[in-house]
């Protein structure tokens, strides 16, 4: 069970919102999910867009992210998780950011999909008491090579459950995953190394337009 990696998440933000300095906002993210957030190196694209959108605040992250783990391991009673903000009034802002559900739709766990998402965002609002939390969800890519309409089902319901949310936006990887394979351009399931950058980069730019009260990119591919 990920209640375990939930627990470090949060003993391992607490020290990092500790340090914000008292005249400064702190914007807090949240990455997890599986493989493809797994392969996302933060300071390749995270970092350095974050310093760009938040120039005069502090930006603490933290990533847990496991390989191949299906959405029902995360939708769980986090009752052991303590409420992270209430000895950090600075805290502007907490993104959720999720990159998950390739294994979901190829083992045929498609169908529950939205709404397991939408509880495991809930349980996030209601363990860490901030109704206000940003979600940015990664839509996963056009792989689409196991099961196509389980794999479209899962797309659909994380656009939906982003749009259908008012704090809520949604990343587009189908250009993150293109790759020449023995001469063959592949939609691979897992990015390029520019994909991965740019996955993060988008992930805090759809945050930015959530913090900021604008309307995210409805195409997923925020400039």
């Amino acid at each position: 069970m990920l209640t375990k990696h939930l627990a470090i998440l949060f003993f391992a933000l607490c020290p990092l919102l500790s340090a914000s300095a008292a005249d400064k906002p702190a914007h807090l993210f949240i990455l997890t999910g599986q493989s493809n957030m797994a392969g996302m190196d933060p300071k390749l694209g995270f970092e350095p867009e974050a310093k760009i959108a938040f120039p005069d605040a502090d930006v603490a992250y933290i990533k847990v992210a496991v390989g191949g783990m299906p959405i029902r391991y995360w939708v769980d009673e986090w009752n052991d998780i303590a409420t992270m903000l209430k000895d950090h009034p600075n805290a502007k802002s907490v993104t959720f950011c999720w990159m998950q559900g390739e294994n979901d739709s190829k083992t045929g766990l498609h169908a529950p999909y939205a709404d397991a998402l939408k509880q495991l965002i809930a349980n996030l609002r209601r363990d860490l008491k901030r109704p206000d939390l940003n979600v940015v969800i990664g839509r996963i890519s056009d792989h689409e090579r196991i099961n196509p309409p389980a794999w479209k089902v899962v797309r659909d319901a994380q656009v939906e459950v982003a749009k259908g949310d008012v704090h809520g936006a949604w990343v587009d990887c189908d250009d993150l995953n293109d790759k020449e394979i023995k001469g063959v351009m592949t939609n691979d399931l897992h990015y390029t190394k520019p994909g991965y950058e740019l996955l993060g980069r988008r992930f805090v730019r759809q945050a930015k337009a959530l913090i900021e009260n604008q309307k995210p990119s409805e195409n997923g591919r925020p400039e």
